[in-house]
């Protein structure tokens, strides 16, 4: 039988005087959400679980994402002794007594999970304490941390256990939490018969940056502001202590605010697009969709007259993606400025534009033969590559041969400003076609 589908320990009685985030804690896998990664069906950890075969392990994650939730659902359904210790707390006195215990329970055929909280907090000698322990098989050690196990836990301890990360929650995963606890009467608030407007509750998710016990806590003062059942707008921002911008992310709102971005980045004022991105940034907007349309800027509205605003919107998307909030607002604050003083063209977007209503006006003609390759012989008598100039044989570097098909010879596509680095390719525009008339 599968320990996910057993029927674990019942839960114990709730006390409501307890945090709405520790009552709130899951006591089932299908009240746990996220980490699908590791705890889904088939999944490494859940496939040990299953077994019945948990070794020691590591849980590395930011704050409230199911670490210390996560432990004790394995303990439940594994049938363990649960010891929490807090490395801020416990010294090795401690640590010593426990694992007496542990090793009574072994052999009195009774397993023991000792979960570590801020695992990275215990220095060396407190970390070695558990070895002889873990090796011996006495305890399960669950361990948690926000930081990097492999500079924080000592290698011999890292040695037998198997690390896991844990991602940050989702909104929508956090707005599921929030409504759970809104509607449960047993555990949550679902005795207030609070009614709570969808956006206020995605907006305490926003805030939470990926953070379960901190939209609980949120909520939980929010609540406790409001002067009725329904759920106001002041006592969100009362709670989260900064102003709540509403708008609707796939509505009307989502694009003007877009559209005033971009169109104030294309009018070089940068006052104005930092602004429009404030607005966005404050509201929830999804930050990668804001890295996307900085690069579509970059691209339509500033190219080759500065080549490197690319590079600043792609190496912004990517710090966003690496950082997250709040970090990562101020990458997209940082390209938002570049963009906004970069010289202007879209001299590169209309030479595009231009070819494909040339390719749809007209018909496709064939390769000119002296473009095409020769692979076999027989290509080489029909006369492929015959007349082909190569550019690194000649002292200039620019062959006189014409590349485009015959209807479209001598078309001029892109046509360069006179702004930033576009001056410049202008200038050696002229060079290899006075070149080529030579």
């Amino acid at each position: 039988m599968s320990l996910f589908d057993a029927t674990p320990p019942a839960p114990e009685a709730v006390d409501k005087t307890r945090p709405l985030a520790d009552r709130m804690r899951p006591t089932t896998w299908e009240d746990f959400l996220g980490q699908e990664h590791i705890v889904g069906p088939g999944k490494p950890l859940r496939a040990q679980i299953e077994r019945g075969e948990l070794g020691s392990i590591m849980l590395w994650g930011p704050p409230g994402v199911g670490k210390t939730t996560l432990a004790r659902l394995i303990a439940r359904f594994t049938r363990s002794d649960f010891v929490p210790f807090s490395a801020v707390l416990a010294g090795i006195k401690e640590v010593k007594a426990v694992m007496a215990g542990a090793e009574r329970n072994r052999k009195l055929g009774r397993r023991t999970l000792v979960f570590i909280d801020e695992i990275h907090r215990f220095n060396k000698a407190q970390q070695d304490a558990f070895l002889p322990y873990v090796e011996r098989g006495d305890i399960t050690l669950i361990g948690a941390t926000t930081e990097n196990p492999s500079f924080e836990v000592i290698s011999a301890l890292l040695s037998r256990s198997k690390v896991y990360s844990l991602g940050a929650l989702t909104p929508p995963q956090i707005v599921t939490l929030l409504g759970r606890a809104l509607e449960d009467r047993e555990r949550g608030l679902g005795e207030l018969k609070i009614e709570a407007p969808a956006e206020l509750l995605e907006q305490i998710a926003i805030f939470a940056n990926g953070d379960a016990r901190a939209a609980y806590n949120t909520l939980e003062a929010a609540v406790a502001a409001s002067e009725s059942q329904q759920l106001s707008r002041q006592a969100v921002e009362d709670a989260i202590q900064r102003k709540v911008l509403l708008y609707d992310k796939a509505g009307e709102e989502h694009y003007n605010l877009i559209s005033a971005l971009h169109k104030s980045v294309r009018s070089s004022d940068v006052d104005a697009a930092l602004y429009w991105l404030g607005r966005m940034l404050e509201a929830g907007e999804d930050r990668l969709y804001i890295a996307r349309r900085l690069i579509r800027m970059a691209i339509e509205d500033i190219g080759l007259a500065d080549p490197r605003a690319l590079e600043q919107a792609v190496a912004a998307m990517q710090t966003v993606h690496l950082l997250g909030i709040p970090e990562g607002d101020q990458a997209l604050a940082q390209a938002a400025i570049y963009l906004s003083v970069a010289p202007k063209s879209d001299a590169a977007y209309q030479a595009l534009n231009r070819v494909r209503e040339d390719i749809a006006a007209a018909v496709a003609e064939p390769v000119p033969l002296h473009l095409r390759n020769p692979v076999t012989r027989d290509m080489r008598e029909w006369g492929y590559g015959e007349g082909y100039q190569h550019a690194h044989k000649l002292e200039e570097a620019v062959p006189d041969m014409e590349c485009l098909p015959p209807s479209l010879a001598g078309r001029r596509y892109y046509h360069p400003t006179g702004r930033g680095v576009e001056k410049r390719i202008s200038e050696r525009l002229e060079e290899i076609r006075r070149a080529k008339g030579r």
